[in-house]
């Protein structure tokens, strides 16, 4: 029996009227770093389901001719995929910008092609975990949880901003949170100490492109987070609860708060896995937080080398010297860490990247790595490296595989674990 031809899928792009045909003679390209490639069998997947496509205004398509191994330049508008949690990305989408391209929304935008009668994209699935799928739930129902939480807690605006932040946004953490399931998400903080490039929730107006979600506008009290807190506990066997979402700035910026909040979730018989999801600026917060009950931390970051950290981060009053102490203070207080690293294909995967990353990792024995895809315009993080020297790519592939090679106590994937109660 001979082997199933892999897939070599044609070129996609939309006409003026918005459909997206595939091209009958070239070919798919991706975009890893600054290099235009064909990608490999092991780069590709079919779509998968609750993904996204994408019209990318004032970009044109490019793609491969297979004979002569040209990039060809379309009339039509290039068209990027956007992959449903759980997937990283191996490439990005292939264009030409116009002069007057307007700067494309806080996504992430993934090559696609199509081949025997689907869709194919860069990306491969690093979590099973399904807490992100809603393909097989009726809106109805998250909706009634929702209202059923907001009839419970009447008077906790930090239900009717979680359950807003569901019915209105689709946020799937909120979804969650309605549907009394996997990981509640805690927003806590109005202000931040880093002005990150690609922030979800605060651009400013010469940005050039808006916020994808709103920041919350209050502060809870700490009985409005204990009250969410334990409304959520009670109906999950494996609980975990995150303060540091994309509707906030830095939690650590409210440690004072949030200390109280979970010694009090603690005192009164609260179980499961306690997260900050956190820029790591405050090396200081490690112990007080540990001591209150809290199990994990989250620690973004686009890059090991401060360089290009802070070009993209931006931070405030604190420095990547201290987003190590952190990380090495938790570790110290008995928290189980997880780095949320933001890969971008060609960057992330780059030799200097990561080689920085497996320095970082092993002095501070790293318990789990996140392998978020980096939500921007890929023309403006490529802009922000542009003078760095980063070195070959390796691909998403190989470099998990160096990865799990220099550091084989790492695990990998995209959602925070639930690792009990400390």
């Amino acid at each position: 029996m001979s082997k199933r031809k892999k897939p070599r899928p044609r070129m996609v792009a939309a006409n003026a009227q918005g459909e997206i045909m595939d091209h009958p003679e070239l070919l798919m390209l991706c975009r890893r770093g600054r290099d235009l490639v064909e990608p490999r069998p092991d780069e590709i997947m079919s779509l998968p389901e609750e993904s996204e496509l994408f019209l990318l205004p004032g970009r044109r398509a490019l793609g491969l001719d297979p004979d002569t191994g040209e990039v060809a330049v379309m009339e039509e508008t290039a068209v990027a995929a956007f992959v449903s949690p759980g997937h990283t990305l191996s490439g990005q989408a292939c264009f030409e910008r116009d002069g007057n391209a307007p700067v494309l929304p806080m996504f992430a935008y993934g090559a696609v092609g199509f081949e025997n009668d689907r869709f194919w994209v860069t990306a491969r699935k690093v979590d099973e975990d399904p807490r992100q799928q809603f393909a097989n739930i009726p809106q109805q129902r998250i909706r009634q949880g929702a209202l059923r939480l907001q009839k419970m807690h009447p008077e906790n605006r930090l239900v009717r901003h979680l359950t807003t932040c569901a019915l209105t946004y689709s946020c799937p953490a909120a979804r969650n949170f309605a549907l009394g399931r996997y990981e509640c998400p805690l927003p806590t903080s109005r202000a931040c100490n880093a002005r990150c490039v690609g922030c979800l929730s605060l651009q400013p107006e010469d940005s050039g492109f808006p916020a994808t979600q709103n920041r919350i506008a209050f502060t809870p009290t700490a009985e409005e987070i204990v009250e969410v807190m334990q409304a959520h506990g009670e109906r999950v066997k494996e609980p975990v609860f995150s303060f540091g979402q994309g509707c906030e700035g830095e939690p650590l910026t409210e440690a004072d708060l949030i200390v109280e909040a979970v010694r009090e979730f603690r005192a009164r018989g609260g179980r499961g896995t306690v997260n900050i999801n956190t820029n790591a600026s405050r090396p200081e917060t490690m112990a007080p937080l540990a001591a209150a009950g809290l199990t994990s931390i989250r620690a973004s970051l686009c890059s090991a080398r401060e360089e290009l950290y802070t070009a993209y981060h931006r931070p405030q009053g604190y420095g990547f010297a201290d987003v190590r102490r952190t990380i090495a203070e938790a570790k110290a207080n008995g928290l189980f860490v997880s780095l949320n690293l933001l890969f971008f294909a060609g960057v992330t995967d780059a030799e200097a990247e990561a080689e920085a990353l497996i320095d970082l990792v092993s002095e501070h024995k790293v318990d789990f790595i996140q392998l978020r895809n980096l939500n921007i315009d890929p023309d403006l993080y490529l802009a922000l490296s542009e003078n760095m020297d980063l070195g070959p790519s390796a691909g998403l592939a190989n470099f998990r595989k160096r990865l799990a090679k220099a550091c084989p106590w790492v695990r990998t994937g995209y959602f925070n674990p639930y690792v009990g109660d400390r």
